[in-house]
């Protein structure tokens, strides 16, 4: 997760979170989790990471099919070793929250 400006705290709907970007989480592949970023002075942004089958996860899986049969190909269905996380890595720009009239 990177952010600009850096220093936001992320949480996500999957139980990850951190104080302060830039930061990594090791999660698996076929996770699909919302994520909210928060900053002081800053709006809050929220988004959404999804997974899907990675460039080399088709080829992969043709491969565990004709090589490894079909419990090779549904181990790594089901284990999501074919999928990415996408966005990945996610990169945010936080957009500055407007000033209240007494501040200005």
């Amino acid at each position: 997760m990177n952010t600009e400006p850096s220093g936001a705290a992320v949480k996500t709907t999957n139980q990850f979170a951190c104080d302060a970007t830039p930061c990594t989480f090791k999660m698996p592949r076929k996770s699909e989790f919302d994520v909210t970023i928060t900053k002081a002075g800053y709006k809050p942004w929220t988004g959404h990471v999804t997974h899907h089958v990675a460039g080399a996860g088709g080829a992969a899986m043709a491969g565990n099919v004709i090589l490894g049969g079909l419990i090779g190909a549904g181990v790594d269905a089901y284990s999501g070793a074919m999928n990415d996380l996408v966005p990945n890595p996610l990169k945010v720009q936080l957009e500055k929250a407007e000033e209240h009239a007494e501040n200005k």
